[in-house]
């Protein structure tokens, strides 16, 4: 394993246990970035970075009893956490690395991502990843419950011009990873990128 997911297995197991209480009002922030996916009934979607699962709940709503919901992560704490938190129930966890998923090309008809990009130790091959394992006009969200600016402030920095979520930054950086970016949102109270897969 690299000293990348070591890292990144490191942070999320020390903060496991109590993911879920020190961000309580996430909810509806999630809900309502699902809800941009479009997603129907009977649709295959993996939460890529799956984390407690937050997102499992909205979106096992919106494909309903016949789609399949996916959640992967890369830290064992986190899932067990989801599992802890009862949202297993959900959707299928797998302990994978978003970079060498375990999924067959053009199974899924969409991504979620919630807080994963600043994790993402090679951000234009990892996406091109999720690129292959979404069918061509599939969607991707990347998602965080708060905007650049509020979390730059919660963590005690100041956003720089080279924040790889910024629309000049992030845009090509999707379209060099086979995504076309469909609207952009970056306020206090949430960060939501869409893209579709290119065909």
């Amino acid at each position: 394993m690299s000293d990348d997911h070591t890292h990144v297995q490191e942070f999320f197991t020390a903060r496991a246990a109590d993911w879920d209480s020190r961000f309580p009002d996430d909810g509806p922030a999630y809900a309502a970035a699902v809800a941009g996916l479009g997603l129907r009934a009977g649709d295959r979607v993996l939460d890529a970075g799956c984390g407690t699962g937050r997102a499992l709940p909205p979106l096992r709503a919106a494909v309903g009893p016949s789609g399949v919901v996916l959640g992967a992560d890369l830290t064992p704490a986190m899932l067990e956490a989801a599992v802890r938190a009862g949202r297993g129930g959900d959707g299928q966890l797998l302990l994978a690395d978003v970079a060498a998923l375990p999924l067959r090309s053009e199974s899924l008809d969409a991504v979620f991502a919630a807080g994963l990009v600043a994790h993402l130790p090679h951000p234009a091959e990892n996406l091109r990843e999720l690129a292959r394992v979404v069918r061509p006009g599939g969607m991707l969200a990347l998602f965080h419950p708060i905007g650049r600016a509020a979390l730059a402030a919660r963590q005690g920095r100041k956003i720089t011009p080279d924040d790889l979520r910024a629309e000049p930054n992030l845009r090509p950086l999707l379209a060099g990873s086979g995504w076309r970016m469909t609207s952009y949102v970056d306020e206090d109270d949430r960060f939501l990128a869409l893209a579709v897969r290119e065909s």
